[in-house]
């Protein structure tokens, strides 16, 4: 049994230097301010989370991120098993936060209680006219140039230096689900990583919300991806960015594991940042199952991985 069941992730922290510099390339993305009083930039998705992505002043690099306890009891019952005590928590949505380590010294903000911030205005979903079905009858489809509606943060990628010892930590005190696991030579070889999901019961999660892989040069941010309104959404962004001289990495795509259409970028520090849509959602009684190497970096269609020699390093 776990301590809790956490519910979802709910953001991203980094260091940069240059916080315009990041709000600016975020923007562009498709997120928006979300305002804040402590010296950080806390960046929001349209739902009503109250910040998705933070970014402290310093020296760049990859901090942790954060999950969503259930309840303030849940969070009090998790300080309680760990012995760190619940803080209150001095971002936009306040409540309360207990931050833990992990075996590989990443840092995991568990949050709950936060007022929810909210919703922005969604453009109009417009249906498609496909599969000789012809709904659209007398409505031009017409998609203005503009960033990403970015709505939420779906997971986080991270290497490890041991594989089933963070799988381990993440299951004990959170109960997250195996959805996948990467095993390189095929079902009976040795695990190097998972997709692992939240546990919500009969509600349905995301394919994975948090993904750990061991590999060389372990521990380091591999990326994080941002659930964007469509199909049409994750072009128009596309093409929003590539008019900014923003860095792309890699898509637009469709992986084998979690099915997402997917799109990376990169932000000025070089993070690997990724707008995905159409994942695979499944419940809780869903059984696990397994990946090679070549699942895991292939595509559905699309263009490969472009570094497929130092996929484990870079991906």
């Amino acid at each position: 049994m776990s301590i809790i069941k956490a519910v979802d992730v709910s953001h991203v922290r980094f260091r940069a230097p240059d916080l315009p510099l990041m709000r600016g390339f975020l923007e562009d993305f498709g997120m928006r301010d979300a305002g804040g009083s402590d010296g950080n930039l806390y960046m929001r998705g349209q739902r009503a989370a109250p910040f998705i992505h933070v970014t402290e002043p310093g020296d760049p690099g990859f901090i942790g991120f954060g999950l969503w306890a259930s309840s303030l009891d849940d969070l009090e019952r998790l300080a309680a098993k760990t012995g760190i005590a619940s803080q209150p928590c001095r971002a936009p949505g306040g409540g309360r936060v207990v931050c833990l380590t992990d075996p590989d010294g990443y840092i995991v903000e568990v949050g709950a209680g936060q007022d929810p911030a909210t919703p922005l205005k969604m453009p109009a979903t417009i249906p498609w006219n496909q599969g000789g079905e012809y709904p659209r009858k007398g409505v031009f489809r017409r998609v203005p140039p503009q960033p990403s509606n970015v709505l939420r943060l779906g997971h986080v990628v991270v290497a490890v230096t041991d594989f089933r010892k963070s799988e381990q930590w993440y299951k004990e005190h959170f109960g997250l689900l195996t959805s996948d696991e990467i095993r390189p030579g095929g079902e009976h070889d040795r695990a190097i990583g998972a997709f692992l999901r939240c546990d919500r019961g009969d509600d349905l999660c995301d394919h994975h919300t948090l993904f750990l892989v061991e590999a060389e040069g372990a521990p380091r941010f591999i990326h994080s991806a941002f659930e964007v309104a469509d199909f049409d959404d994750l072009m128009r962004g596309h093409e929003y960015l590539k008019t900014r001289g923003r860095e792309h990495f890699w898509g637009v795509g469709r992986h084998y594991l979690g099915s997402q259409v997917f799109d990376y970028w990169k932000d000025p520090w070089g993070n690997e940042i990724e707008h995905w849509t159409d994942g695979d959602k499944l419940p809780a009684d869903q059984q696990g199952g397994f990946g090679t190497i070549d699942d895991l970096l292939g595509v559905q269609w699309g263009d490969p991985m472009p570094i497929p020699d130092a996929a484990l390093s870079d991906h």
